[in-house]
């Protein structure tokens, strides 16, 4: 009984631990409301990737309505992490989070209506990725407002558990709709969905914020971010990686929707399923990450991501059978979560308060920039050879990328 009594506490104490930024008044009105949010952005993002291939039957329009999403994080991203270290981070988040809302009941009306076309998607993606280089750099550095410093990397972790829950129950929850109702209820219930991380966010009493920007004009302020992360050989390391991640990895997942009708002969709710699987994965990593937080291992499990990530998706590339699929999808979301969230980790708690949203929108740049590169040259080439050959280049292509980042800089497997 003692034994069994023993186990139960630990296991509890555990528990505790692994959801530590919890105890934080403001975190948790964070978490509730933004998992309501992303769910009913994961419902939109599936129902688009899927409308997209109905409307195209074209991997390569996949690619492109990705570029027009990504692209924006290339210009404006520095800029919104400029601004975030300026402004009030929660009211530049509530305009970005509200401008969002309305473009998902736009593109619900046009679904509605009928009117709907390949292009109104890529301009509406488009104005969706500008919104979202502003949101990001805002929502990245908001992290610390909200809880103690020594939760911050819990508190990352259980952002990305919070963004992989959404992940899992989004996508399953669009792909049912979609083959029920259509997907301009899938985009009606974004739209709506974002009413809860507004109210949260109102709701927020935070410690006032002493804004001690850098001197000087914007230029020169995003001037010092850029020198900042020059000088910094682990940060620079750090980028690296997650510029190929993001090319390889998230070119692989624009082609789901594809790869769901043409590989695996399946429908909405298959398309649903995958991207499910993926989430999953990446969920139980963002807790596994969470929980191995206060032993100080972050560059060791993130080299084991980064060099199993790529093995798995070979192996995924070769798999017809859909349970076995899914499975591999969930190792893959598992051992990119491994990379992604121990790298902002690590990015986060590495950056002085005063150059953190700068330096954070850096990273959100070559993270979210390498996405629609990675994403038009998927599309590209399976439209040209096929989704199975793409993702064995890519399988290939990000083993040798991560390879040469570590021998380049043996320190980020030692990094605590």
């Amino acid at each position: 009984m003692h034994s069994l009594s023993g186990i139960s506490s630990s296991f509890k104490t555990n528990l505790k631990l692994t959801f530590i930024a919890l105890r934080h008044p403001n975190y948790r009105l964070w978490f509730y409301g933004q998992l309501v949010s992303l769910v009913g952005t994961w419902m939109q993002n599936t129902a688009q990737g899927f409308l997209v291939y109905q409307l195209t039957n074209s991997p390569a329009f996949l690619g492109y309505v990705s570029f027009a999403s990504g692209i924006p994080s290339l210009f404006f991203t520095l800029f919104g992490g400029v601004i975030a270290d300026r402004i009030s981070r929660r009211l530049m988040i509530i305009i970005t989070q509200a401008s969002m809302s309305v473009l998902a009941f736009i593109q619900a009306a046009l679904v509605f209506s009928g009117l709907i076309q390949p292009w109104h998607i890529m301009i509406l993606a488009f104005l969706l990725g500008i919104a979202t280089a502003f949101d990001a750099p805002a929502r990245q550095s908001f992290v610390v407002e909200m809880v103690d410093r020594e939760d911050l990397t819990n508190a990352i972790a259980l952002n990305s558990t919070m963004f992989n829950m959404a992940t899992v129950v989004g996508p399953a929850i669009a792909g049912l709709a979609y083959a029920w109702l259509g997907p301009a209820w899938c985009f009606t219930i974004n739209g709506i969905s974002f009413i809860a991380v507004i109210t949260a966010l109102a709701l927020m009493k935070l410690p006032k914020r002493v804004n001690t920007p850098a001197p000087g004009n914007a230029m020169e302020q995003l001037k010092e971010g850029l020198d900042y992360t020059r000088r910094s050989p682990i940060i620079l390391g750090l980028f690296a990686l997650v510029g190929t991640v993001g090319i390889f990895v998230s070119g692989l997942f624009t082609l789901i929707p594809a790869w769901a009708v043409d590989v695996l002969h399946g429908d909405a709710t298959t398309n649903g399923l995958m991207l499910s699987a993926r989430g999953f994965g990446s969920m139980v990593g963002g807790i596994c990450i969470a929980y191995l937080s206060r032993f100080h291992i972050r560059g060791k499990t993130m080299t084991v991501g980064s060099m199993v990530l790529p093995i798995i998706m070979a192996v995924f590339a070769l798999i017809t059978d859909i349970p076995l699929s899914l499975v591999l999808l969930c190792l893959i979301g598992f051992c990119f979560m491994l990379v992604i969230n121990n790298i902002n980790s690590l990015t986060q708690t590495s950056v002085p308060d005063e150059l953190r949203g700068r330096v954070i929108s850096i990273y959100i740049m070559v993270f979210f920039g390498s996405q629609p590169i990675g994403s038009l040259i998927a599309g590209q080439l399976a439209e040209a050879t096929s989704e199975t050959l793409t993702a064995l280049i890519f399988s290939g292509c990000l083993l040798v990328s991560a390879v040469l980042v570590f021998l380049r800089l043996p320190k980020l497997k030692t990094v605590p």
